[in-house]
């Protein structure tokens, strides 16, 4: 399907200096759930023609081996797409269950049924079954088994922060989610756009765990009421194709991200004013007992 080209140069593009300048694309790393993860999902599927034709102990053999192998596989994507977002963070929590090592041990027990279904015995079931899960974890790896950020700090403040970066996240995902119903590329990459915003805020907040409490506002009230818009605007406009409703709902996210831009920027000149008076103590306590500072300027 063709889609119409939007810019800062089309009749109804973003001018220079807003906060679109960025792009929709701004910050996004390419997913590492593809390609071999794919494949994952491809390789078990011969396993159908050799279920049927040689009995019901072999039919039950070989699907059970799919059935396994389908499920280590969409455990595995879901793993690597945790660690990503366990990455992106600057504060984070482990994974409560371990995807990526529970893919591993069910890719070995399934090749493990897969190879009893053959016949042969037991020895060759045990060799599958331990290869398979030593090659998946090398080619995957493991999930991450500690919480990240949370050394030699404050531990309160640091849960308080990654529970509300995790509920935006959830609110983020939601607001993606229900914009799609709308089917308007140019709202799916405005919400893009404003999601920059929130991010640019949540990783200022995991920086600075002092600043949850000035932010909670913009993470909770205000974002929280971006989605039940998104929610609302998508279902008119999936039905009427309402232009004045797609003109209030832009406005509305070019106002929120205004505000969210402006609230970050606020946030890291307190910071930078915070660390100018920790200098300005530190200096007048080393002068009182008589050590001179030197400026090199």
């Amino acid at each position: 399907m063709a889609q119409r080209f939007g810019g800062k140069f089309s009749p109804d593009g973003q001018t220079t200096g807003t906060p679109a300048d960025r792009g929709s694309y701004h910050g996004a790393r390419r997913t590492r759930a593809g390609g071999r993860v794919n494949l994952l999902f491809l390789a078990p599927l011969p396993l159908i023609w050799q279920a049927f034709g040689n009995g019901p102990v072999v039919m039950l053999l070989n699907l059970s081996a799919l059935g396994l192998l389908l499920l280590a596989a969409w455990l595995t994507r879901e793993g690597i797409l945790a660690q990503e977002a366990y990455e992106a963070r600057k504060i984070a929590r482990r994974p409560g269950f371990p995807r990526k090592m529970a893919g591993s041990v069910l890719t070995g027990l399934g090749l493990a049924v897969a190879g009893f279904a053959l016949g042969g015995g037991v020895v060759a079931p045990v060799i599958y079954a331990l290869v398979g899960t030593v090659l998946h974890s090398f080619s995957f790896g493991f999930d991450p088994l500690k919480d990240k950020g949370m050394e030699g700090i404050d531990q309160f403040q640091t849960e308080r922060v990654a529970r509300v970066v995790d509920r935006a996240e959830e609110i983020l995902t939601a607001m993606s989610d229900a914009v799609k119903r709308a089917g308007d590329r140019q709202a799916e990459a405005r919400v893009d756009r404003f999601q920059i915003s929130v991010r640019d805020m949540l990783r200022t907040v995991e920086n600075d765990p002092r600043d949850l409490t000035a932010a909670r506002k913009f993470l909770g009230v205000y974002l929280m009421g971006a989605r039940d818009a998104t929610i609302k605007f998508a279902d008119i406009y999936a039905r009427s194709r309402d232009a004045a409703a797609r003109s209030d709902y832009m406005m509305l996210l070019t106002d929120l991200e205004e505000n969210f831009t402006a609230k970050t920027r606020k946030l890291l000149q307190d910071n930078n004013a915070d660390l100018e008076i920790e200098i300005s103590v530190l200096r007048d306590r080393l002068e009182r007992e008589g050590i001179q500072l030197t400026n090199n300027e």
